[in-house]
C-alpha cells in the first residue's frame, strides 16, 4: 500500500486497510468462510473488515496477514499500524450524543475528501449554512429537542464549516434557486445568509453555482446529492445520499457514476460560476 496516510483520517483508513487485506484474501483465492474462521469470526465479520464498516481487532488483522502468507516484518508492520490508527476516534467523537450512527461515517469521509460537489434542492449546503441560518434550519427538524442539543447541533456544523476553511479541501456547490428563496429563520437571518454565501463565491477554494427556476434539466427526483473524491489513488469516489433518518452510500463506480454525470449535467446547465454574486445580489433585492 503506496502513499502518505499520515494525515488520513480514521474512517478513510478503515476503508484502505479493508480494501488492503480483500486483495491478499482473494489474492491467495481464500474465501470469507475460511478467513472468518481463522480469525473466529464469520464471513460477515470479514465483509464488514474489508468494507471498511468496522474497527479492527489487531489480533484478527496479525491472524489474517499470517493467512494471507504475510510474513515479511515491514509489511506486516505498516498495515498494523495503519489498522491502529483507523480506531482511532474522529474529531466529531465529541459530539456524539447528536451524531447518529449512519452519519457518523459520512463525517469522516468529509474530513478526508480533496473534492466535495454537491447538490440541493431544499436547504444551503450544510458547510455554507451562517450559524443563525443553521440553528434554524435544525431547529426546524428537531423541534421536539432540547435546547441544550440543538445547540450542540449547531456547533458540529460549524465546526464542520472551520474544517473545510482550514484543510485546503475544494467545495463544489449546485444549488436551487428554491433553496435560497425559501424564508428560514426569517428575512434577516436569510439576507445575512446570502450575503455569506457572496462572499463564499470569492473564495479559490469554493465553487458555487445557482440552479434558476428558469432552467430546465430533469433531475428525476433526486433528493440532495453529495460526492465525495479522495487524495489516495486507492480510494473511489463515494456518493452520499441523506434520507429522513438514514443515508445510504454508494462505494462502486458503477452505483456512483449516474450521479457524477447529474452533477456535470447540472454545471453545464446551471450559469458559471462568476455569475452567482449577481444572481444572489438579485434574490436579496427581491426578499
Amino acid at each position: 500500500m503506496g502513499g502518505d496516510f499520515q494525515r488520513t483520517g480514521p474512517t478513510a483508513l478503515r476503508i484502505l486497510v479493508g480494501s488492503q487485506l480483500r486483495r491478499l484474501r482473494e489474492e491467495r483465492n481464500i474465501t470469507r468462510e475460511r478467513a472468518g474462521y481463522a480469525i473466529r469470526g464469520s464471513h460477515s465479520k470479514i465483509s464488514r473488515m474489508e468494507g471498511g464498516r468496522c474497527g479492527f481487532k489487531i489480533r484478527d488483522v496479525e491472524d489474517l496477514l499470517t493467512l494471507y502468507g504475510v510474513v515479511e516484518r515491514a509489511e506486516r508492520a505498516t498495515l498494523l499500524l495503519l489498522a491502529e490508527q483507523a480506531n482511532r476516534h474522529g474529531w466529531w467523537h465529541d459530539y456524539r450524543d447528536v451524531v447518529p450512527d449512519w452519519f457518523e461515517e459520512y463525517l469522516g469521509l468529509e474530513q478526508d475528501a480533496e473534492l466535495i460537489r454537491t447538490h440541493e434542492i431544499q436547504y444551503v449546503p450544510g458547510l455554507l449554512q451562517t450559524e443563525d441560518y443553521a440553528r434554524a434550519v435544525i431547529a426546524r427538524g428537531h423541534g421536539g429537542e432540547s435546547r441544550e442539543r440543538v445547540e450542540s447541533r449547531v456547533a458540529l456544523r460549524m465546526r464542520r464549516r472551520e474544517l473545510l476553511a482550514s484543510s485546503g479541501r475544494r467545495l463544489w456547490a449546485i444549488v436551487d434557486e428554491g433553496a435560497l428563496r425559501r424564508l428560514v429563520g426569517g428575512r434577516d437571518v436569510m439576507r445575512a445568509q446570502l450575503g455569506h454565501l457572496v462572499e463564499m463565491a470569492g473564495l479559490a477554494h469554493v465553487t458555487l453555482q445557482v440552479l434558476p427556476f428558469s432552467v430546465e434539466v430533469a433531475v428525476g427526483g433526486v433528493g440532495p446529492v453529495t460526492l465525495l473524491r479522495f487524495p489516495q489513488a486507492e480510494l473511489d469516489d463515494i456518493v452520499y445520499l441523506e434520507q429522513l433518518a438514514s443515508a445510504q452510500y454508494l462505494t462502486k463506480d458503477a452505483e456512483a457514476h449516474p450521479y457524477r454525470h447529474l452533477l456535470n449535467e447540472l454545471s453545464v446547465h446551471a450559469p458559471p460560476p462568476k455569475a452567482t454574486p449577481g444572481i444572489l445580489r438579485r434574490i436579496m433585492e427581491e426578499l
